[in-house]
């Protein structure tokens, strides 16, 4: 059971922005995509939409224990996850592509002078494989991994973390996901979230969520960060 979300004083000024990184700021979904296909197709399965939406936003061996209860696999969890982490290190190898709007909005963000971080499931291997070549690495005020927390979303674990690291409240905080599991764990942190939807998770729950966006173009977003940007127009 998700905590209900704890009291803090009224202040509804963003002072801090927590961002997810798979499928937010990266195209890494197709790329898991394509782990689950080669790990599944081994033992003779395919991997598939609804396992994709089970296994989204959690973290390690709990992502994979959804993989193994799905198809009754006898595989040892730990093992499974070494051999698909194997896969997609050497998926990883190009770089995985920025999603549409992700340049614009990392220069906002960075014009803007409001604090920013990424929150993200992926273990720190792999987030800083991503992260470090990014000419913007320097300017995140954190990174917080699936490996800084016991819990996955949509745990809010990870976004009181990311509030602590801000040194703000939780409603004082914008979080930009793209999943249910990612916008549910910011809600019940207590921070405004926003879910900007990709063509994997566009049927998902965003129960709560202050916002849908389009993408991460929407100004929607900068309108909510209060950030102006010449020649916007407001989201409808």
């Amino acid at each position: 059971m998700i905590p209900i979300r704890p009291l803090f004083p009224s202040d509804n000024e963003i002072r801090g922005v927590a961002l997810d990184m798979d499928g937010l700021l990266f195209d890494t979904e197709t790329l898991y995509w394509e782990v689950g296909e080669r790990v599944l197709r081994r033992r003779g399965h395919r991997f598939s939409e609804p396992l994709q939406q089970r296994m989204m936003g959690r973290v390690g061996v709990a992502a994979i224990e959804q993989m193994i209860r799905f198809h009754e696999l006898d595989d040892d969890p730990l093992a499974l996850l070494a051999e698909a982490e194997e896969i997609y290190s050497e998926l990883l190898s190009d770089g995985p592509a920025a999603m549409p709007g992700m340049p614009q909005l990392i220069s906002q963000l960075q014009r803007s002078g409001v604090r920013f971080g990424v929150a993200t499931s992926s273990r720190a291997v792999f987030a800083e494989r991503i992260l470090r070549p990014q000419p913007w690495f320097d300017s995140l005020s954190f990174l917080l991994t699936g490996d800084d927390v016991t819990h996955g979303k949509p745990h809010p674990e990870i976004y009181l973390a990311a509030a602590e690291r801000l040194e703000i409240a939780p409603p004082q905080m914008l979080v930009l996901e793209d999943s249910g599991n990612g916008a549910a764990s910011g809600v019940a942190a207590g921070a405004v979230v926003i879910a900007v939807p990709n063509h994997a998770t566009r049927s998902h729950p965003f129960d709560n969520v202050r916002a849908i966006a389009k993408s991460l173009h929407d100004p929607v977003i900068s309108q909510t960060m209060r950030i102006e940007v010449p020649g916007e127009t407001p989201s409808r």
